[in-house]
């Protein structure tokens, strides 16, 4: 007498009945062979199924690789672009260490939204400079907010006045840059969650202008300090871009390297492979 049995899946589930010797019954061979192939194919076939997105397009893991990569580089123009904005070290104004007296001197430095004078002692200034400073020697500092925002009101420093205009449009081309960042950082995290490529040409465009927007707040903050300078002549001032300026040149050009980076990788085709020829394969 021959028995009969059933196949089951890993979940309990029958696939179909079994002959003698495990040959399939009449009627059952197609639902069997069916449902040995699935589960064959549920066991050793999952780790090789390519991940496709909502277009129809794939994402490799090398693919992947590249946009982390590239994101990692507008990441670090972000930060420098939030280290230089959030410091007061964008330009510092220095008159002759012996303006006032032969024991203490003035400097300054400011940058976006706030400025400082400090009161140095003359023995710690170097010999061979002429000037007062730099910032970073010890001494009595204060410093207040610039009242551009809230009054209106301009700063007066060393007899001289600030052009609000310029130092009020520098900061707001500054939130902006800041903005676009944050809105092509949102377009990466959604390309490499959902998998969709499409959103690598925002996010390009979102960093490479914000790397333009913060060179222009250079060059805008740049031109208020010449005003600055200009407004007044009674005080002798030396004047000198400080580091904050430069975190601020280095995200700019750092932001714009990584835009293009994700406009290379939106692309359907490789530009290397159409500008280099290929060479001869056998």
């Amino acid at each position: 007498m021959w028995s009969t049995f059933f196949v089951t899946d890993e979940e309990g589930r029958t696939i179909g009945p079994a002959g003698p010797g495990g040959v399939a019954a009449p009627g059952g061979a197609p639902q069997g062979a069916a449902g040995l192939s699935s589960l064959m194919t549920g066991r050793g076939g999952g780790n090789k199924r390519r991940r496709t997105t909502s277009t129809g397009r794939g994402m490799s893991e090398a693919q992947e690789g590249k946009i982390k990569l590239a994101f990692f580089v507008a990441i670090v123009g972000v930060v420098l672009t939030v280290l230089g904005m959030g410091t007061e070290f964008w330009v510092e104004l220095s008159p002759p260490k012996h303006f006032y007296n032969n024991q203490t001197c003035l400097t300054a430095h400011y940058g976006l939204w706030k400025g400082c004078t400090k009161t140095l002692w003359v023995s710690d200034i170097d010999p061979e400079r002429e000037s007062c400073g730099p910032a970073e020697l010890p001494g009595e500092s204060n410093c207040t907010y610039f009242k551009f925002f809230t009054t209106g009101e301009n700063k007066v420093m060393f007899q001289k006045t600030t052009r609000k205009n310029l130092n009020v449009a520098a900061a707001m081309l500054a939130l902006f840059s800041l903005f676009l960042m944050v809105m092509g950082a949102i377009c990466i995290t959604m390309a490499l969650s959902k998998e969709i490529v499409f959103f690598l040409k925002p996010a390009s465009v979102c960093f490479i202008l914000s790397g333009a927007l913060v060179l222009v707040t250079l060059m805008v903050f740049h031109q208020s300090v010449l005003a600055f300078l200009a407004s007044d002549h009674t005080v002798p001032l030396h004047h000198e871009l400080s580091w904050s300026v430069s975190c601020i040149g280095c995200a700019g050009a750092v932001l714009i390297v990584g835009g293009v980076l994700f406009l290379l990788l939106a692309l359907p085709y490789s530009p290397w492979r159409r500008c280099l020829p290929q060479g001869s394969s056998s």
